[in-house]
């Protein structure tokens, strides 16, 4: 038996490493949990958004497809701004805006913790109620869960749904941006006849970055335990990719009316270092719902060049220039990048600077 206090002492200070080393295993997650009581406003959101929904689908109100031919200028473009600090470029967004009132909604979700500042203009009053929000932790896949069923809720008409967030900006003009997502879609060919009056249906694709093959793949996926995630989701179908996305209604409704993948992404994760859930769980759930319906490549332009700590490049107001807008636009898909991020608040005179001349002139 160990019994002097030099002994005890010598014991003490040897299982100092072996502490260091088990911590990580034993002690809980340093995320944010999601309280029940959050849980529960979100599940009573989704349903009414889903139950909604599905009301409109047998009214002449917009579905998830468009008919072959079919113009309607009132189709909408939710955009949803996920924050928890001021948004320094709604000036700059509200030059991209203006003249275009029939042709978008705006929803902002702030993290009440960080007293974000609820500018004038577009941006008044849409604001929507919002939970405390962390990185890389659930509570952002529930924060862009809300903000997608407010916009569902809100007006029929949201068709598109862009998930972007304080440090975005647009790369080209709203009609640039609207016309390049209400471009005629391809023809989907496959859909039984019977589920409509027209033999050729329209079938609009989310434009979401889906990625199976990154060497940090299988550090992910058992991030939260390496038999954490089964049997909902098996390696061979985890997926990653960008948080920042522009979802179509009827992936948005997908999102809003998951149960199953949600209980297993919501787990808190023991491995911090490869726990990003906002980057696994809307690529994971729509390649399993709905691999055909998209693009896998977002539009949002960033630049991971010199990243640290899971944080891509941001932009200095040294940095902006016509010739960075025209190099971010550039993609190795058939479209133009719509957004880019990320971007120091400082920037906001130098891209105001240049707006007319570059930013809006496409």
């Amino acid at each position: 038996m160990v019994s002097s206090p030099f002994a005890i002492s010598a014991v003490l200070l040897l299982s100092i490493p072996v502490l260091f080393l088990l911590a990580p295993r034993v002690l809980p997650p340093r995320e944010i949990p999601i309280p029940p009581l959050d849980e529960a406003d979100d599940l009573a959101l989704f349903r009414r958004a889903a139950a909604l929904d599905s009301a409109r689908s047998g009214s002449n109100l917009p579905s998830s497809f468009a008919h072959l031919g079919a113009t309607n200028p009132k189709l909408k473009i939710a955009f949803l701004f996920l924050t928890n600090s001021d948004l320094h470029f709604a000036p700059l967004w509200e030059q991209f805006f203006r003249g275009n009132e029939d042709l978008y909604n705006i929803y902002v979700h702030a993290d009440p913790t960080a007293q974000v500042a609820n500018p004038a203009g577009v941006f008044e009053d849409r604001f929507i109620e919002a939970k405390k929000t962390q990185r890389a932790s659930p509570t952002l896949i529930a924060a862009a869960r809300r903000l997608l069923a407010t916009a569902l809720l809100d007006d029929p008409y949201n068709s598109f749904f862009a998930i972007l967030s304080q440090q975005c900006i647009p790369l080209h003009s709203f009609r640039f941006v609207h016309s390049t997502l209400f471009a005629p879609p391809r023809v989907n060919s496959a859909l039984p006849v019977e589920s409509t009056r027209m033999p050729v249906r329209l079938r609009y694709s989310s434009f979401i970055e889906i990625l199976s093959n990154t060497s940090s793949l299988w550090k992910r996926y058992t991030a939260r335990g390496r038999y954490a995630m089964l049997p909902e989701v098996p390696f061979s179908k985890f997926r990653v990719g960008s948080q920042f996305f522009i979802l179509t209604r009827r992936h948005a409704l997908v999102v809003v009316k998951d149960r199953r993948l949600w209980k297993k992404f919501k787990l808190p994760c023991w491995s911090s270092d490869s726990c990003y859930p906002e980057e696994h769980y809307f690529p994971t759930l729509l390649s399993m719902a709905d691999p055909n319906g998209c693009t896998h490549y977002t539009l949002t332009r960033v630049n991971w060049t010199g990243s640290t700590h899971g944080h891509p490049h941001t932009y200095r107001p040294a940095e902006v220039s016509p010739e960075l807008i025209s190099r971010l636009r550039q993609s190795n898909s058939n479209h133009s990048y719509l957004f880019a991020r990320k971007f120091s608040p400082d920037c906001l005179q130098p891209l105001m600077n240049i707006a007319s001349t570059a930013i809006f002139r496409d």
